[in-house]
């Protein structure tokens, strides 16, 4: 009845209460054989199985899902056509109504705009969404003049991308900037992504298809190759020297990761020391590694705790995962350290410090772990901060840095709703002009600070606090 798989849990509710007859008596050999409980989209007719955590593709030996397929198109089709523009008026105008909202008692446009789910699309989608409301690095894009890529009579037109055109026709900066304009305008209720996917399938061949692919490797790609594709010309002017007009970026700020500093690493990009000490003779080696994110691991002792309410030793905080990052830690027969002074592999121990900060911090929980032959999830509920975040005593040099400049703000949140990293449903929420929005696909909702510090956030976003006052610390 298109009732919600995660986000609303209606119809995952369905499946749960399914499950409860089969323990209640004995079962027989024909309650043995496996069961599916599936749902199905009224808009898409998209199959979905509880039991599988996938998309159904295949049908039953009766075509039963192509039969209740058929039946509710016929619904659609039939006498409630009239009935339809009715409806089609009411909804026209609550997607008008859904635009306003009242604040301080007057009335003023919801300018956000959802993404449409092109099939298993919203890890892209989530991270499209939280990306546009970083300010500093949404703008930049915005401001950026349209790729002018053919000649003769279409010179100086913005060039459209079709699945017909040649591989020389793709520009993943252009097309990405003509998402983020679409997403503020306020003008339609959802934007397709089609030309953006397009273009992301013919320069990130691992993201081919329409399987669940992972939020933050995709983040990851699209980051590195906008990095590069920023590298070169831009209508024969340099990109860095756009860098600088635009988005008043100072060359002490940038972050230099595989060449030419960009926009990307001016926002992303920090750096980290990595210390290796040998335990047999003592020996000290640093080595400098730029960074646009941090992989934070959950902490073992956390890992069962599934939920905020959920009474069963401490709660997880960020800031455990951050000091589980930079605690000094003893390396395992696995990885020996090769000593430059004992000539050979030695014990050793390795700790991070932050050399620099960068201006947006990105932290990745790393929830997805292999075991011996599948990645299960960790759930665990981490606490985070909406605003304060205090980053001085993970640098290595605290001594150096301003009052304002290790505190940090939220702005933007992924959250992935499932059991597998190869299934599931990712959200997000961001914040924008002081509002927190809910991002789910096409739909978005406004929403409150409560909701978003329940999330189990998968991927963190913050933003360099400007010169402002914090009451707040983590």
């Amino acid at each position: 009845v298109h009732c919600g798989r995660y986000v609303n849990g209606h119809a995952k509710k369905h499946y749960e209460d399914a499950q409860i007859p089969m323990t209640n008596h004995k079962k027989t050999e024909k309650q043995e054989k496996v069961q599916h409980t599936v749902c199905m989209d009224c808009s898409s007719y998209s199959t979905y199985c509880y039991r599988c955590d996938d998309f159904v593709v295949n049908d039953t030996k009766l075509g039963l899902v192509q039969k209740v397929r058929e039946h509710l198109q016929n619904l659609e089709n039939s006498a409630f056509t009239s009935d339809r523009h009715r409806k089609r008026k009411l909804l026209e105008n609550s997607s008008l109504n859904s635009k306003l909202l009242k604040v301080n008692g007057s009335t003023i446009a919801l300018c956000a705009t959802g993404l449409r789910n092109l099939g298993n699309t919203c890890f892209m989608n989530a991270i499209l969404q939280s990306l546009s409301n970083i300010q500093q690095f949404c703008c930049y894009f915005k401001e950026l003049p349209a790729v002018e890529l053919r000649n003769g009579k279409t010179a100086g037109r913005r060039t459209y991308h079709t699945r017909s055109q040649g591989d020389n026709n793709v520009s993943l900066v252009e097309e990405f900037r003509k998402t983020l304009c679409a997403l503020w305008q306020g003008s339609q209720t959802a934007f397709s992504p089609e030309s953006l996917f397009y273009v992301v399938w013919k320069i990130m061949p691992n993201f081919r298809g329409y399987q669940q692919q992972d939020a933050h490797e995709f983040m990851r790609y699209l980051l590195d190759h906008l990095h590069l594709e920023l590298q070169g010309g831009f209508n024969g002017v340099s990109r860095s020297v756009i860098l600088q007009e635009n988005s008043g970026l100072s060359a002490s700020n940038k972050c230099c990761i595989n060449g030419a500093s960009t926009v990307v690493t001016a926002i992303f990009g920090g750096i980290l020391q990595n210390e290796v000490n040998c335990l047999i003779c003592g020996t000290e080696s640093r080595k400098f590694d730029p960074f646009l994110d941090l992989s934070l691991d959950i902490p073992s002792q956390f890992r069962n705790k599934r939920t905020k309410n959920q009474e069963n030793g401490p709660m997880c905080t960020l800031r455990d995962c951050l000091r589980s990052f930079t605690d000094l830690e003893e390396l395992d027969e696995t990885e020996l350290y090769m000593c430059h002074k004992c000539k050979k592999k030695q014990k050793s121990t390795k700790k991070f410090w932050i050399q620099k900060l960068p201006k947006v911090l990105c932290l990745h929980l790393k929830r997805f772990h292999w075991t011996a032959y599948l990645r299960n999830k960790v759930d665990t509920y981490v606490e985070f901060p909406l605003r304060g975040l205090d980053m001085k005593c993970y640098l290595l040099e605290p001594e150096n840095s301003g009052p304002e400049s290790c505190l940090y703000d939220l702005a933007a949140v992924v959250v992935h709703h499932g059991s597998g990293v190869g299934s599931g449903h990712y959200t997000a929420y961001a914040t924008h002009e002081g509002r927190w929005f809910h991002f789910n696909d096409s739909t978005v909702t406004l929403t409150d600070e409560e909701t978003v510090v329940k999330a189990k956030a998968y991927i963190l976003f913050y933003v360099e606090r400007q010169a402002k006052s914090g009451s707040d610390k983590l």
